[in-house]
């Protein structure tokens, strides 16, 4: 539960809780839903993984000719949402979506295991697939053409740093009594409020 004085920081409470989740969660605490909408108005939604969070933003990479990535180029605004189970809490965002830096993305995709370097040149992500041959084919091929030497970031991989808003957290209680505090982005600082379960 949260203190009467509510954290004035809530990157800090975030990190905090992600450091409770990476002790609870047994896989991947850094798994989100990230929602997008498409040209039609329809919400689409599916699980990203956080790779960087600070008062910049919250960083995750995609394939930029993907479903979500076609959709947040063309409409740069996104939720996502954070849930441990183990621990009954839940962060949810909304907000500006922007591309990151290139650096910034060579630097991350640098650091990936080889064959996931190899994947995201294999993948048409979003796109039909025949048949699992025909991916598995492609995989040989790109790991044929960077057998040697560093395996260079296709130019439609890249990141997307979604620029809260907002940020709620929410805590599970007996009853259903759970507490949820908002901040609300307030010029450089943030404005909270408590919300009724």
């Amino acid at each position: 539960m949260f203190d009467s004085t509510p954290p004035e920081d809530p990157i800090a409470t975030f990190h905090a809780w992600l450091e409770d989740a990476a002790a609870s969660e047994p896989r991947d605490p850094t798994a989100a839903a990230l929602a997008t909408v498409g040209e039609d108005g329809m919400p689409s939604v599916r699980m990203v993984l956080l790779k960087d969070a600070s008062a910049a933003g919250f960083v995750f990479y995609t394939n930029y000719e993907s479903r979500k990535g076609c959709q947040l180029l063309a409409h740069p605004k996104a939720a996502m949402v954070f849930y441990w189970k183990s621990l009954d809490r839940q962060v949810r965002l909304e907000g500006a979506v922007e591309q990151v830096d290139a650096a910034d993305a060579d630097a991350y995709f640098a650091s990936r295991p080889r064959e996931s370097r190899i994947g995201a040149w294999a993948s048409q992500q979003s796109r039909p697939l025949e048949g699992r041959f025909e991916l598995e084919k492609r995989v040989v091929e790109f790991g044929l053409k960077y057998a040697i030497g560093a395996v260079p970031r296709p130019p439609y991989w890249s990141g997307f740093r979604l620029v809260p808003r907002m940020i709620e957290f929410w805590q599970g209680s007996a009853f259903r009594l759970h507490d949820r505090l908002v901040y609300h982005r307030n010029g450089a600082g943030w404005r909270t409020e408590r919300l009724y379960p």
